[in-house]
């Protein structure tokens, strides 16, 4: 039977790691084509604009580009056993912490992939070459593979990962193992017996380059093996199974991953919103960068400068938007969970431009509140 649609991507690749295990999640017809560079010349250059994956192709020949697109697409289309909780607090949380899996888990995961090369430069350069190029020998694809990744071995000063900051990236990234294995102790998931739209965000970085990459793939399964053995279940996962927890139930264990995220991401996300509005109104109607100069950010102890990255205010978004519609007896037990965590103050932040994606291109737009 023909498949119902094509996920081109790659299995270094930390986005096409989240969309491959929702899919496999909710046990859809699909298949998935490596991303060669044939395929990015001939297909997705022509239908999404950019050498950029994964995308989704359907059978109807549509083409959805950036994973959070291409899972609202396919809930939509497939929404037995969704994986957005219907509860108020969960939803929020899932929410928040696909933001984190998505935004700023990249900042380790770049980490210890780059910052680490000479201890695993032969498998990282092997799998570009493998994925530009498959049909090359071995010897050709590492040649090739060095300098396919030149781009992203450049990239990882703007995301604020220096000699400075390095030792705070790791520190941070070390508790967070030592907390998500405590959790992965007792839940499946990361709000029960089902995978949320925050385990398939955390999932990007965590297989791709932290649970699969030599270096950091051997860290993980000696300090957190709940957390390996999460990554395999999320690769691996029987399909259309399981159930979020009763009553709306926030795990306690969640709490310090939330407190971080809240203290070191949340910040660099206002500030973005603050870029993004100033841009905006020198340009009005104008697509805004992708990337906006450089600002101050925390990570931990340590204190360094990283991108302005207008697209972490689209992801923000959600959550905030969750958080609004909430009726006021709702919200008021929202706002329990905030306060505990340090996020209340950013999700009462006022957002003045509002911004959307418009198919077929990277960049983001203004748009009505």
């Amino acid at each position: 039977m023909a498949a119902d649609y094509l996920l081109y991507g790659g299995d270094h690749s930390l986005y096409t790691g989240k969309a491959r295990a929702y899919m496999r999640f909710k046990g859809l017809n699909w298949e998935e084509v490596t991303a060669t560079r044939a395929i990015y010349k001939t297909t997705l250059l022509p239908n999404v604009g950019a050498a950029i994956v994964p995308v989704l192709a359907t059978a109807e020949g549509r083409f959805i580009q950036d994973t959070t697109d291409i899972i609202d697409f396919l809930e939509a289309a497939h929404p037995a056993v969704p994986v957005y909780p219907d509860t108020p607090v969960q939803k929020l949380v899932a929410l928040m912490l696909e933001l984190y899996g998505d935004e700023w888990l990249v900042i380790p995961a770049m980490h210890y992939r780059w910052s680490m090369l000479e201890q695993q430069r032969e498998f990282i350069f092997s799998e570009f070459g493998k994925m530009s190029a498959p049909e090359a020998s071995r010897e050709e694809q590492l040649v090739i593979g060095e300098k396919t990744s030149t781009m992203f071995r450049g990239s990882i000063t703007m995301l604020g990962i220096t000699e400075q900051t390095i030792p705070a990236i790791e520190q941070v990234y070390l508790e967070l193992l030592d907390q998500l294995d405590v959790h992965f102790g007792q839940y499946d998931y990361l709000l029960g017996s089902r995978p949320s739209i925050g385990d398939f965000g955390l999932m990007g970085p965590l297989y791709a380059h932290l649970g699969r990459d030599p270096v950091p793939k051997a860290l993980m399964q000696a300090r957190a093996p709940n957390v390996y053995a999460w990554v395999e279940r999320m690769n691996n996962p029987v399909p259309l199974s399981g159930d979020f927890l009763a009553n709306d139930e926030i795990p306690r264990t969640l709490l310090p991953i939330l407190q971080t995220m809240c203290r070191d991401q949340l910040p660099d996300v206002l500030d973005v919103i603050r870029h993004n509005a100033a841009w905006l109104e020198r340009n009005p109607g104008g697509n805004i960068p992708r990337y906006l100069g450089m600002h101050a950010f925390r990570t931990g102890p340590a204190v360094g400068e990283r991108v302005i990255h207008s697209y972490a205010q689209w992801m923000f978004q959600r959550p905030w938007a969750h958080y609004h519609s909430l009726p006021v007896q709702k919200r008021g037990e929202a706002d329990e969970l905030l306060q505990v965590i340090g996020g209340y103050e950013a999700m009462n932040t006022d957002i003045t431009h509002w911004l959307a994606r418009k198919p077929g291109q990277l960049e983001l737009v203004g748009a009505p509140g």
